[in-house]
């Protein structure tokens, strides 16, 4: 069932889902932004991006789109090496790089 909004409920919306970022983003820029954070607070913080990333990639992986979210060998692989790569090397640089390498060549060679 499909429910109609008025223009004012959609923008009351909007504008509380931006004064909810603001205020998030205020909380810790604005209020503690000028202290320093205790320590357990800094080394939570440095697994974020290890966090992050792979949310991101896991979907594409896992359901991609151009295959109609089916898992495939190419990206499958992408996967692995890059792991791998990352493992190893500790660099994500390199890891990103050598999997998107092997993203490429698994497409070319399995057409």
């Amino acid at each position: 069932m499909i429910t109609a909004f008025s223009d004012a409920q959609i923008w009351l919306v909007i504008a509380l889902l931006g004064l909810g970022t603001f205020l998030i983003r205020f909380s810790f820029l604005g209020i503690i932004g000028d202290r320093d954070l205790p320590g357990w607070v800094l080394r939570m913080l440095r697994y974020t991006p290890v966090a992050v990333i792979p949310g991101l990639v896991a979907p594409l992986v896992l359901w991609p789109a151009a295959t109609g979210g089916t898992p495939d060998p190419a990206r499958l692989t992408a996967a692995a090496v890059t792991l791998a790569i990352g493992a190893t090397t500790k660099n994500v640089l390199l890891a990103i790089l050598g999997g998107a390498a092997t993203l490429f060549a698994m497409l070319w060679l399995l057409g």
